[in-house]
């Protein structure tokens, strides 16, 4: 920057010189001197400026890590992250770069794959954003830093083996939402129903779904709810560890749309068209105070606690959740996750640095901030549950404390180059289903023919 405004100077007392020169023929005499205290000048201002920050660097002894994140302003776990990484580190000044919401991961891989990218530390939003980074190869390994480290990815639950790349692991998740079952105590109360254990076979939460509901026109209960993404029906399939939402074939999600079509038969849940036709979100289903299940991500906790805090919830204010149910022999608490991470770009000017902080926010140090902003960690500890569960709001009781605690998490979307493809198949396939346009049979036979032409590609 010194240099730069020097050349300036430099230039502009240059140009005096020249116009002067237009003038006259004695401008040569008078323009001279007039040039070169100009010049002087501005190599002084320079020097001394430049001195000064030098002195002021020296004195901070600080590098800067740039991290680029999105919606800086509107989330609150940053400010406490770096506020305790630089307590920790005064050497050490964390900058973050700010690149917007929507087209986050678009502006990131423009910017890492194109020249003078500076980065020392990037947050991935999602897969398919990490899979374009991995493909370009934009992103460092860290399997070496971990091993170096000896940092323990059992802590993640099997996310970390659900991103390895042909074996290596090119980010670390710090934050994840998983799925788990909201329910409404007062309509479990009102039909004389035990609350949901969180060991709840798919059998059980059928049964208690059924004995929940009350189709009388005018006073319906709907025992269950499923918004309309396929995540919320097909990915009961994949938590026996046995499949994923990527194998081409999907036979095995024929006994989740059997059951949850013959509840929607049988007015156990809304309709699936109606729905769609309606629009109605789920947060407003379930805030009617008719609905006694539902199954969605943590991300709804705190807005059901604002909302209720707020007094625009009323009518399910006594609420309670469970872990996700689970089919005969599968492990209490697997579930399904969505997560956010962080990567260091093979550009890194301060890879080592990168690294250590890297480690801070997705390690145990990291999550203990994280929960007290209440914010899912990717690290879920018996600490760091009671520090979300104790959060003014949360459900007060032993159960729902304890649904934080997950076994086993698998990706909603694995890695894949062919993610997006398959999703779009996937959908279609769902809304057949769910629609009456297919039946189960023809719309899983339409999954396995079009998604296996995919894989072949």
């Amino acid at each position: 920057m010194m240099k730069k405004r020097l050349v300036s100077l430099a230039l502009a007392a240059a140009m005096a010189g020249t116009l002067a020169g237009c003038g006259g023929g004695s401008a040569e005499t008078t323009a001279a001197p007039e040039t070169t205290k100009a010049a002087e000048a501005a190599e002084t201002t320079a020097a001394a400026e430049t001195k000064a920050e030098e002195t002021t660097a020296a004195a901070a002894g600080q590098t800067t890590l740039k991290w680029s994140i999105w919606d800086k302003d509107l989330t609150t776990y940053y400010k406490p992250l770096v506020e305790a990484y630089e307590a920790k580190n005064p050497d050490v000044k964390i900058e973050l770069v700010d690149l917007g919401s929507s087209d986050y991961q678009t502006v990131l891989a423009t910017q890492l794959t194109g020249s003078g990218s500076d980065f020392d530390v990037v947050t991935i939003k999602d897969v398919p954003g990490y899979t374009t980074l991995v493909n370009k190869g934009v992103l460092e390994p860290l399997n070496d830093y971990i091993a170096k480290d000896s940092v323990d990815l059992a802590a993640y639950k099997g996310l970390t083996d659900q991103i390895s790349v042909e074996d290596k692991l090119y980010e670390l998740p710090f934050r994840s939402d998983f799925w788990l079952v909201y329910y409404n105590k007062d309509v479990f109360d009102a039909a004389g129903v035990a609350y949901p254990t969180n060991d709840m076979t798919f059998a059980q939460y059928d049964e208690i779904a059924r004995s929940l509901t009350n189709d009388e026109p005018g006073a319906e209960v709907y025992g269950a709810h499923y918004h309309t993404w396929r995540s919320a029906v097909q990915l009961f399939g994949i938590l026996d560890g046995k499949n994923t939402i990527l194998d081409g074939n999907y036979d095995f999600l024929k006994p989740y749309y059997e059951m949850v079509l013959a509840e929607q038969e049988d007015g156990v849940c809304q309709d699936y068209a109606t729905l769609k036709t309606s629009n109605l979100h789920y947060s407003g289903a379930f805030a009617q105070g008719n609905v006694g299940m539902m199954n969605m991500g943590t991300w709804f906790i705190s807005t059901m606690i604002d909302k209720i805090k707020a007094g625009e919830y009323t009518e399910c204010t006594n609420w309670g959740l469970a872990k996700y149910p689970h089919a005969e022999g599968v492990e209490p608490g697997s579930t399904l996750a969505t997560i956010t991470s962080l990567a260091i770009p093979t550009t890194a000017p301060n890879k080592e640095l990168a690294w250590d902080f890297v480690k801070f926010v997705c390690g145990e140090e990291g999550a203990d901030i994280l929960a007290s902003t209440g914010t899912i960690p990717a690290i879920m500890t018996d600490d760091i549950a009671n520090m979300v569960s104790g959060i003014e709001g949360y459900p007060a009781d032993d159960a729902s404390k304890e649904a934080l605690q997950t076994s086993n998490l698998y990706l909603e979307m694995p890695v894949s180059t062919k993610s997006s493809e398959i999703e779009t198949v996937l959908n279609e396939a769902h809304d057949n289903i769910m629609t009456g346009n297919m039946t189960i049979d023809d719309g899983i036979a339409d999954m396995n023919e079009k998604v296996s032409a995919i894989l072949g590609q």
